[in-house]
């Protein structure tokens, strides 16, 4: 440790610290524009200067480790002020310089209101006037994307953008041209940011040069009701905070979570916003001569509950979509199962995973555990696609921590470098049995750890597939002893998941009973005949063609598919608009908070089944979210833990033999990850125009230029 004295208070420093780091341990203010804590240091706005005394000339602090700094010549501690009359007209001086060429438009900037610059000038600016009379420079905006608006007369050339989109992100679409007065942030060739992260560089403007191209001039700051929330657009549950205004959610902004999503979210998360006004169902429907036509509350909850009375009960099935809260799920399985229903299942996508052990579909390592892992294996998965934030987290590693990154299945486009290993899923079967060279490099490593996606989960073989990996996992050393990572625990096996509800539907055992059909089985049997009713949860990303001559009942947000093919469809809110629990891939517990309301009759989900319930004569015994939540931790008691990730338990055989079913595994049939478009992955999704026109800018450009 380093001893100084900072504005008189003498702290011990760790001498890998920033100076800039050390004085706010100490409990100094220090101003900066392209410092960030999460990108490399630049040193170039030169706002965080700092007073060492005996030195010429103030100091930049974010440039300074705090080994640099030795004691004065007898021997006692340096001396740094952060307040003294030298501090204060060096960054004086700076602030001029900064506003010489800015143009005085806060009232019509997006960023009034929550800019740094707007702040900082008040706080360590000049009081006079500028001295600057010439003209202020002009520089052309830049064209970046449908999500990014520019307006670069305001760029003070920190680089904090082009520093995230080169290390965090992975795409060096950001760069600079010209020197000093003639220096211009653009992108190459002036193209859009190809990346999933795009979004980021809006946060970390200090100005109003990088703004949301959906949210410009839409609303204030000060406006909007902040609420904090969860994220559903994957199953990573990256925390965010909704601005609301009325009932219109106006914006999405990331909130810190280390353990998480750091500060990170991908776009899709954050630009989804205009997707919950469209398409919206704001009242039920009830099919009548083809066509659905509007109805009242008693009249679709009266009809639906005839028509389930009326069916029996093996020739009835249920269905969870993908961005179903906790408490729905739970509330729709209490119903089914009180009319005897054997039929359920959430996997829509197909996904071979059983009920338990619970280790078996959970992201053991923790997201946060990517960055203790030395060597990854992705086993069918694109996380660049399927979770962009965690895709960020393994690229950090292996900038930071020389992650070595091997890879079954097709080729994915991934923002660093790995080891083709190849498309089959046979090499599984090699790397088990110890006849391939990486298993060697996975024995040897200290942390290996594994990422299971769905798209090789959801074949017919996916379950030899899941204990096949589980196989790996359990010869290689991934799996260490019990407990935390910080407490010595490892558990490198881990399975990605694309849906925000899967984890929770998983734990609340929302899968068919003995005898019962899965999702497959459901289809086929409606396509057969054999099942007569449908009910589908939000569930919209199936074959509805396959559903024949069955009658749908369909509950959700929005005019998607499983709408259109509804014979009744009752209306409910969308992730924002109501409370609800989520589980994320990790397996950790987390309250979504309702930022909104529902639109037109529309209700909350667990509200609805409960009122249908009452209309079947056989009532839920819950009439409160309270109540609710306490029936969900009797059937799984880990929901009154909220926040906290599952301790591994460690290298039993008895839990890790019971994961997936070993059989035979298709060698031949290539591994390919489970999203195509990462866009359009969901109703919300496919309702937002920023959405589509992103899917036309990067996944179809060949339909962009058609058109």
């Amino acid at each position: 440790m380093t001893k100084l004295i900072i504005d008189g208070h003498e702290i011990d420093a760790d001498p890998s610290l920033t100076l800039l780091q050390a004085c706010e341990l100490a409990g100094a203010e220090i101003p900066r524009f392209c410092y960030h804590e999460r990108l490399s240091i630049a040193g170039n706005c030169r706002m965080c200067l700092v007073e060492w005394v005996g030195s010429p000339k103030p100091q930049a602090s974010c440039a300074l480790q705090v080994r640099d700094i030795p004691p004065n010549r007898d021997g006692t501690p340096a001396k740094i002020n952060t307040k003294s009359p030298v501090a204060r007209r060096a960054r004086e001086g700076v602030m001029e310089f900064l506003l010489i060429n800015h143009p005085l438009d806060c009232p019509i900037c997006d960023q009034g209101g929550e800019c740094d610059l707007q702040d900082q000038a008040m706080a360590y600016g000049r009081a006079a006037f500028t001295r600057y009379r010439e003209f202020k420079r002009a520089v052309e905006d830049k064209y970046m994307g449908p999500l990014v608006k520019t307006s670069m007369n305001r760029c003070i050339h920190c680089t904090r953008c082009i520093r995230f989109a080169t290390e965090v992100a992975g795409v060096p679409d950001l760069g600079a041209t010209g020197r000093g007065e003639d220096m211009e942030i653009t992108t190459y060739l002036q193209q859009a940011i190809a990346s999933e992260l795009s979004g980021n560089v809006i946060d970390l403007c200090p100005v109003g040069a990088l703004l949301s191209k959906p949210y410009s001039f839409t609303a204030r700051s000060w406006e909007l009701r902040k609420t904090e929330s969860i994220d559903v657009m994957d199953a990573m549950g990256c925390n965010i905070r909704v601005d609301s205004r009325g009932r219109e959610v106006m914006r999405i902004l990331p909130r810190v979570n280390e353990a998480i999503n750091e500060e990170w979210l991908g776009d899709k998360s954050r630009f989804i916003w205009d997707g919950l006004r469209r398409q919206r169902l704001d009242q039920p429907y009830i099919r009548q001569n083809g066509r659905l036509e509007r109805a009242t509350w008693n009249q679709a909850l009266g009809l639906a509950a005839g028509k389930l009375k009326a069916t029996p009960a093996d020739q009835i099935a249920a269905i969870a979509g993908d961005l179903a809260a906790a408490e729905e799920i739970k509330a729709l399985k209490d119903l089914m199962r009180g009319l005897g229903v054997r039929h359920l299942d959430c996997r829509q996508d197909g996904a071979k995973i059983a009920r338990s052990p619970r280790q078996g579909y959970l992201f053991n390592s923790g997201f946060a555990g990517v960055e203790a892992a030395d060597v990854l294996l992705l086993i069918g998965t694109n996380p660049r696609r399927e979770a962009p934030v965690l895709n960020a987290r393994i690229r950090k590693t292996w900038l930071y921590g020389n992650l070595r990154v091997g890879n079954i299945g097709m080729p994915p486009d991934l923002t660093y470098p790995y080891q083709q290993l190849g498309e089959g899923a046979g090499l599984l079967e090699q790397i088990a049995s110890g006849d391939h060279a990486f298993a060697r490099v996975l024995k040897d490593a200290k942390r290996p750890m594994l990422i299971v996606g769905q798209g090789a989960l959801a074949r017919s073989d996916g379950a030899a597939i899941l204990a096949q990996a589980a196989q790996i996992a359990s010869q290689t050393g991934m799996i260490g002893p019990p407990g935390s990572l910080a407490e010595g625990g490892w558990n490198g096996f881990n399975v990605l998941h694309t849906a925000a509800a899967r984890v929770g539907a998983l734990d609340l055992d929302f899968l068919p009973e003995s005898g019962g059909r899965d999702v497959a089985g459901i289809l086929n049997g409606a396509a057969s005949g054999e099942i007569d009713l449908v009910y589908l949860l939000g569930a919209d990303e199936l074959d509805m063609s396959r559903f024949g001559r069955a009658f749908v009942i369909y509950q959700g947000s929005h005019g998607d598919a499983g709408a259109s093919r509804a014979d009744i469809v009752l209306p409910g809110a969308a992730y924002t608009e109501k409370s609800g629990l989520y589980v994320n891939s990790e397996g950790r517990v987390q309250l979504a908070e309702r930022a909104s309301f529902p639109p037109g009759d529309a209700r909350e989900d667990w509200a609805v089944l409960r009122a249908l319930s009452g209309a079947l004569g056989q009532a839920l015994p819950y009439n409160d979210l309270e109540s609710l939540r306490s029936a969900i931790i009797a059937d799984a008691p880990h929901f009154a833990q909220r926040g906290s990730l599952p301790v591994s338990p460690g290298a039993d055989p008895a839990v890790w033999e019971k994961i997936g079913t070993p059989g035979k595994i298709d060698p031949d049939l290539p591994l390919k990850s489970a999203i195509d478009d990462y866009y359009l992955t969901n109703a919300i999704a496919r309702a937002s125009t920023t959405m589509a026109e992103c899917s036309r800018m990067f996944v179809n450009p060949g339909r962009m230029a058609a058109e």
